[in-house]
């Protein structure tokens, strides 16, 4: 399987290092995110130290841009980086599309699926393959002249990967994404109950089969050397569970294990700012549920065990571990595990919880 991870970069000074040791490690692709700092222009500068790694981001944010902007920006990381570009997209949440980056926030879906189909008719232009001729409900794409035209590019058009939690957004992936990330808020169970059917669908929809786009699980690892290390591992993924737990946009995946009761609690109580009381909910069935949990050697046969059957990549996300030599080793182990990923069409059953969801 691909391993893939984010690179926890807060000062955009250290691409030029960072990157070449996440090659050195062996991980297979490094995403940037948008946060603090634009998602492209340090994947710029890694492109220049690194050979092999794939480059991507997961995610840029598309209502922020326009999808002229992003297929300028995604064709020229295409040329720069070699040919090891991923245009990853994500929609964010409409305070932030209308206050933070004061755009346009309407129909988050369809949107979305037009910006990918925008974006693909505009390098199908490029590529020599028709004049540009979009128009869509949001996008009007129709003019290109020499002048503006870059041409074909020499790796080809990069893949385009879209990011999603519910269902429709799950669809939009299906139908028109070359690849699709999913939430690190999610659980085997949900992934196959939820996540997959929405995917197919959009899949069947585009006429497409499941062969035809990657699916990467970003996936919350829980891991240390030491107890006390494990101990403070722990803890911050409570932390960050308690809230993505807290927001009414994740109660899908507490509700798919009968949970809906701990979502409650969790949002009354971040409306009261208590969050270390919210911290103090998440208790080691959900965390084990959601996380992948363990000593280092367990790590990888764990991850293969949870994305089994639908995944064909792995991004390990909260590994701000301070020795590469531990994550080395995890993906080593990855890489070196038996067997290889089966698709979701031959996933196993899943086991029912341990315990009864309904005494929550």
């Amino acid at each position: 399987m691909k391993v893939y991870t984010t690179a926890p970069l807060e000062d955009p000074r250290r691409a030029r290092t960072l990157y070449p040791e996440l090659e050195a490690i062996g991980y297979d692709g490094a995403f940037s995110f948008e946060a603090k700092h634009d998602p492209f222009l340090a994947l710029a500068v890694a492109a220049e130290h690194t050979r092999a790694l794939r480059l991507g981001t997961a995610v840029a944010i598309a209502f922020a841009r326009n999808p002229m902007n992003l297929a300028n920006l995604g064709y020229d990381m295409q040329s720069i980086s070699g040919g090891r570009f991923v245009l990853g997209l994500g929609s964010q949440i409409k305070p932030h599309i209308e206050k933070r980056f004061s755009s346009v926030w309407s129909h988050p879906v369809e949107r979305m699926r037009e910006i990918v189909l925008a974006i693909k008719a505009i390098w199908q232009c490029w590529e020599g393959k028709g004049a540009l001729d979009f128009r869509g409900r949001f996008y009007t794409h129709t003019i290109m002249i020499p002048a503006f035209d870059p041409g074909p590019n020499p790796y080809g058009p990069p893949p385009i990967f879209t990011g999603g939690f519910g269902p429709r957004m799950t669809m939009v992936a299906g139908e028109a994404a070359d690849g699709f990330i999913a939430h690190p808020f999610s659980t085997r169970r949900s992934l196959l109950e939820l996540t997959l059917p929405a995917l197919h669908a959009g899949l069947e929809r585009s006429g497409r089969k499941r062969s035809d786009i990657e699916v990467m699980c970003a996936t919350l690892v829980v891991t240390a050397d030491t107890e006390e290390g494990l101990a403070a591992a722990k803890l911050a993924a409570r932390k960050q569970l308690a809230f993505y737990g807290s927001t009414p946009a994740y109660l899908p995946t507490l509700a798919c294990h009968g949970w809906q009761g701990l979502h409650e609690e969790l949002n009354r109580l971040s409306k009261q700012g208590r969050w270390d009381d919210m911290t103090g909910l998440i208790d080691d069935q959900v965390l084990h549920e959601v996380a992948v949990v363990g000593a280092r050697h367990e790590i990888a046969p764990r991850l293969r065990a949870r994305l089994e059957g639908i995944a064909d990549s792995v991004s390990i996300t909260h590994n701000r571990c301070p020795d590469p030599g531990h994550w080395a080793d995890v993906v080593r182990d990855l890489h070196s595990s038996n067997g290889t990923m089966t698709h979701a069409a031959n996933a196993p059953s899943i086991e029912r919880p341990p315990t009864d969801p309904s005494a929550r």
